[in-house]
């Protein structure tokens, strides 16, 4: 497994875990980080996801209910709310390329979540992705031949 899936995972164990049991103490998450990811570079890495995530929590499940029509987040799966929350908080707050985020998030929910989480994420992700993240993964024009 790649390190920063790694820290993915393990910042979506943390979410899931103060999502079902909101008196988890911060202290308790990055101890469990610190525990699970040796490197120094990705525990600073999946602190800033999680904090971020944390921190921005409103925002993202306003944005997250907007884009899953028909779904409410109190009615989705903890793990696909939080891999939601996750993957919104890369693609809105982060530079990281937004096919990056959504492959890694659906590689999240198909490893835990239901047959149908990784169809259920990937459709809600794609109608998050900021317009000008979109137009950074278009292939470049050629030059013209100057002939």
């Amino acid at each position: 497994m790649a390190r920063r899936s790694k820290a993915r995972e393990v910042v979506l164990q943390m979410l899931y875990q103060i999502d079902v049991n909101p008196d988890v103490a911060a202290g308790a998450v990055r101890d469990q980080i610190r525990e699970q990811l040796p490197d120094e570079d990705l525990r600073a890495f999946a602190w800033s996801l999680f904090a971020g995530v944390r921190e921005n929590r409103g925002a993202l499940d306003s944005r997250i209910a907007t884009a899953a029509e028909n779904w409410t987040m109190a009615r989705m799966a903890p793990t696909d709310r939080n891999a939601l929350r996750l993957g919104a908080f890369e693609l809105l707050y982060t530079e990281t390329p937004h096919r990056v985020v959504i492959d890694e998030t659906i590689e999240l929910a198909r490893r835990f979540g239901t047959a149908q989480s990784p169809q259920f994420v990937n459709g809600i992700l794609d109608k998050l992705i900021p317009p000008e993240k979109r137009g950074k993964d278009k292939p470049e024009e050629p030059a013209p031949d100057p002939a």
